[in-house]
């Protein structure tokens, strides 16, 4: 038996930061992961995608070379070298990530967590013939993520996966069909479409991505459809699915689809069955999550949950944000809460950054609003590299012309949407976004542009038109 301060279960995004965040302050602190340090974010999913995807990007940029007076004969790729590289990112970051833990003082384990009660947790390890570590804690905090869902009407075959599967092949079939048009569903796509995949997209929904602006889709859909040559099919289920050795089939409406490869992508859900919250008295809501206060508190009194598990937005950094308020609270400092205003950052081709209240959602809450929009396709710096695509988009209070959501199609479009929420974060209005200087030529200074056609006082884009007298 083993005492600690405080027991992390699960050393993914959330829970590698709160460890360390916790030690900083002087607990004695477990991390207890039944897989890789990191979590899926770093093993199974930001990381491993978007390297994934810069070389895709990247391939399709050299593709398109003549456009800007450069000529590249025979453009090639090796998947199997790109998978290889990617292996390598991820295996140099969750090194990293040992270290930091190591220099930290945080004792690490390997293996599954269980609660026997609310302050002592049992270690099945992972290795075979080890014996069961039983860890007292006087703080818990569950960052045990979420993973895939595979409902089970879909056929089990090796010809069907979901991202994490997916991320392990070594080549590239020739014909995908994803089922589901949310965020991941459309990184893929995106990815393989660029690679030369034939790709058909079903989603169930009226659109893809419906989480994000009305315009934002719009423009993502047409990129998608019209340069990469992705086939979406939205408002229509997937039916009688078959897979076999030679491929996959499936019916929308009355259309017969066939392809070499299902790709899954219809949510995620928590991964709590392990853990044996009950006895700890914890309960998941009927959707399986559990539920946390402002403070990142569970019903229970010494025990926080953090990130995927929690319902919330599942996104890495939202739950590094959480972990971090957690470890701090159970470390018995000034009780501060979560922050509530989450940039989503989408990385399909043209990307998409999003923060704060978007137009529909304001319409919906019957709040008077103003936008201001500028086009990336006569911005200097887009022109310059060769992406003059989408544009980006203030939402603000109509009367005092507030900052209240942000929204970015278009080249490192999840880069620049760091400023926009700062500003919203900061309570800044158009006017103070459109009067600080902004360095030319960069992407950025679109937030400036769009602030100036938000006030009424465009510079680069033409001016609003003025009422009939």
């Amino acid at each position: 038996m083993a005492a600690f301060d405080i027991v992390v279960i699960g050393a993914g995004p959330g829970g590698y930061p709160a460890a360390i965040r916790a030690a900083q302050l002087g607990a004695s602190v477990a991390l207890v992961e039944k897989e890789e340090v990191g979590g899926t974010c770093l093993n199974w999913g930001c990381i491993p995608t978007k390297t994934l995807i810069a070389s895709s990007e990247l391939f399709a940029r050299i593709k398109s070379a003549s456009s800007m007076g450069l000529h590249v004969d025979k453009a090639s790729f090796d998947y199997g070298a790109m998978a290889d590289r990617k292996d390598q990112v991820v295996g140099k970051l969750r090194n990293g990530v040992k270290q930091l833990l190591k220099a930290n003082g945080v004792t690490v384990f390997q293996g599954t967590a269980s609660f026997q009660s609310r302050h002592s947790i049992k270690v099945e390890p992972s290795g075979s013939g080890a014996e069961p570590v039983i860890l007292t804690a006087g703080k818990t905090i569950i960052s045990t993520g979420a993973t895939s869902a595979m409902p089970g009407f879909l056929p089990r075959h090796e010809r069907v996966v979901e991202s994490r599967a997916f991320l392990g092949l070594r080549a590239l079939p020739a014909k995908v069909l994803v089922l589901g048009g949310g965020i991941i569903g459309c990184e893929f796509a995106c990815m393989l479409a660029q690679l030369g995949v034939q790709v058909t997209m079903v989603e169930l929904l009226e659109d893809i991505v419906a989480v994000v602006d009305a315009d934002v889709r719009r423009e993502l859909r047409r990129y998608m459809e019209k340069t990469l040559g992705i086939r979406i099919l939205t408002g229509v289920t997937l039916e009688d699915i078959k897979a076999d050795d030679h491929g996959v089939q499936g019916r929308a409406g009355q259309e017969k689809l066939e392809a070499d490869l299902l790709l899954v992508s219809l949510g995620r859900k928590p991964v709590t069955s392990s853990l044996k919250l009950e006895n700890a008295g914890l309960t998941p809501n009927e959707r399986g999550f559990l539920d946390v206060d402002a403070y990142g508190r569970t019903n229970v009194a010494s025990i926080y949950a953090v990130g995927d598990v929690t319902g919330g937005p599942l996104l890495a950094h939202a739950a590094t944000a959480q972990g971090l308020v957690a470890a701090e609270n159970a470390c018995g400092r000034y009780l501060h809460k979560n922050e509530t205003l989450v940039p989503n950052c989408i990385f399909t081709t043209p990307e998409i950054g999003s923060v704060g209240l978007g137009e529909q959602e304001a319409q919906q809450q019957g709040r008077k609003i103003k936008t201001g929009k500028f086009s990336l396709t006569v911005l200097g710096k887009a022109l310059a590299i060769g992406e003059p695509i989408g544009f980006v988009k203030w939402v603000a209070d109509a009367e005092t012309n507030q900052l209240l959501g942000a929204h970015a199609v278009g080249p490192h479009a999840t880069d620049i949407i760091a400023e926009a929420t700062l500003a919203i974060r900061s309570e800044l209005t158009a006017a103070d976004l459109a009067h600080t200087i902004h360095a030319h030529p960069t992407l950025a200074e679109a937030w400036m542009e769009a602030a100036h056609v938000l006030t009424g006082e465009p510079i680069h884009s033409a001016p609003p038109r003025k009422p009939a007298q």
